[in-house]
């Protein structure tokens, strides 16, 4: 029997994913019903990941949790979880709190509901989600977390408001470039007129997100995460869903606010005016560094890699939109087969034609072997290396893969370790020239 391991794997458990995603929400605290232990070692890994985010209110190792032991494994933990969710409300300032379950509760039949439901009779504002990390990756975790509030939290039965969509699809913390990514895409959504509820941007609430129901149109920029919650949400709230790519530069930008408005109805000429005009902001900023493109020559072969979302994306833009040559991509994420076919869709129908040689692994010391595979060297030949100039953009991990090709490297998918994160993000057309201005940046870096 064959097995393959994963070598310096690029996510968490699906319990460090959910408990992310409820730290990202404004006034979520988590509180893990787990082992001792579980806390601590996906604080480390998303701090080594996530461009420096860690800690924060309750995130991270001040997180509170059962610390489940041998007694409770034996006899069960539930009368541990109930002390520790009246010690977590009588000392932590909260707004929501979620119970978030580990491999080992689940393992032994622990019944969290009926403790949680207990606590929610006596109107605290608390939910439970079922989480072990046995159960998936922590892209996984977030979707498991938005099905939780869409099942217990979200108010039902609310009229439609129209022009208020809610907007999914960015995974807190596995993206590192989240909150920046998100207040991109509601701007884009905001150009048209629209209210947004993104969840986990700081102009948020707890009151919204209750209220979420209201959406119309639920907008997931994600071939992947979050589809299962967009789904049951449709099912519960009868809000539809879209699904897009994660909108980065002008092309991908456009295109999203004509499905955003073909979806909702609105007036096409209105729409267009929109991006007619944030394109012509995006040229007008970017045209002084056409001289320079052409006498540094600043076009780059490419190598693309990264998860679900930036696989695409970052193909997308640099194809379409900064005239590279993106020839091999990379996704990193364990998908099924109806996954992988979407994402290929996505990058076999480039406005500009160029073609990329799509392959899905999730072990980074395979990614040159792809390469070599794709991109022959032919030794004895003038051009020994032809793959030149190249340009790597992916991961940390990927700064061995750009050492070995000569190249520059830029992080932007989970992990970054290398470049601290606050607020940056590339989706929109403004984010576009932040990722071109990254991109170039760490050519000339060195000049």
């Amino acid at each position: 029997m064959s097995e393959h391991f994963i070598e310096r794997p690029r996510f968490l458990c699906s319990l460090g994913g959910a408990a992310a995603t409820v730290t990202a929400l404004p006034g979520g605290i988590p509180i893990l019903h787990a082992a001792s232990g579980c806390a601590g070692n996906f604080a480390w890994t998303q701090n080594g990941g996530s461009g420096l985010q860690v800690g924060g209110y309750c995130g991270s190792l001040t997180v509170p949790s059962s610390n489940m032991q041998e007694n409770e494994v034996v006899f069960g933990g539930e009368e541990r979880l109930r002390e520790q969710i009246k010690n977590t409300l009588e000392v932590i300032d909260g707004g929501l709190y979620v119970v978030l379950t580990g491999c080992v509760p689940e393992m032994i039949g622990d019944d969290i509901f009926a403790v949680v439901n207990d606590f929610r009779d006596e109107g605290a504002p608390i939910i439970g989600a079922i989480t072990g990390g046995f159960r998936g990756n922590s892209y996984w975790g977030y979707d498991l977390v938005l099905q939780a509030l869409v099942k217990d939290y979200l108010e039902r039965d609310l009229p439609k408001v129209k022009g208020k969509v809610n907007l999914w699809g960015v995974v807190p913390y596995m993206d590192p470039f989240w909150r920046g990514n998100l207040e991109g895409a509601r701007h884009l959504l905001e150009l048209l007129g629209l209210e947004v509820n993104a969840f986990f941007t700081p102009t948020d609430t707890l009151e919204n997100i209750r209220r979420a129901g209201e959406a119309e149109l639920n907008v997931v920029v994600s071939d992947i995460y979050g589809q299962e919650a967009a789904r049951q949400f449709e099912d519960r709230h009868g809000t539809p869903y879209l699904t897009l790519p994660l909108p980065i530069g002008p092309s991908a930008s456009g295109e999203f606010l004509r499905a955003v408005g073909n979806a909702l109805n609105l007036e096409s000429d209105r729409v267009e005016a929109v991006i007619a005009r944030e394109k012509r902001h995006y040229y007008q900023i970017l045209e002084p560094l056409t001289d320079c493109w052409n006498d540094l020559d600043l076009q780059r072969y490419t190598v693309v890699v990264g998860d679900g979302n930036y696989a695409v994306a970052l193909t997308r833009f640099l194809a379409d939109d900064l005239g590279w040559l993106p020839e091999l991509t990379v996704c990193t994420d364990q998908l099924k087969d109806e996954e992988r076919e979407a994402l290929a869709g996505r990058v076999a129908n480039l406005s500009s034609g160029y073609r990329t040689n799509l392959v899905f692994e999730t072990d980074a010391s395979e990614v040159l072997g792809h390469l070599n595979r794709h991109w022959p060297r032919t030794k004895g030949e003038k051009y020994h290396n032809a793959f030149s100039p190249a340009f790597v953009v992916g991961s940390s991990l990927e700064r061995e893969l750009a050492i070995q090709l000569g190249a520059p490297h830029l992080s932007v998918s989970f992990p970054v370790a290398n470049r601290a994160v606050l607020d940056r993000g590339y989706t929109g057309f403004r984010g576009g020239l932040r990722l071109a201005e990254d991109l170039i940046g760490a050519i000339v870096v060195n000049r």
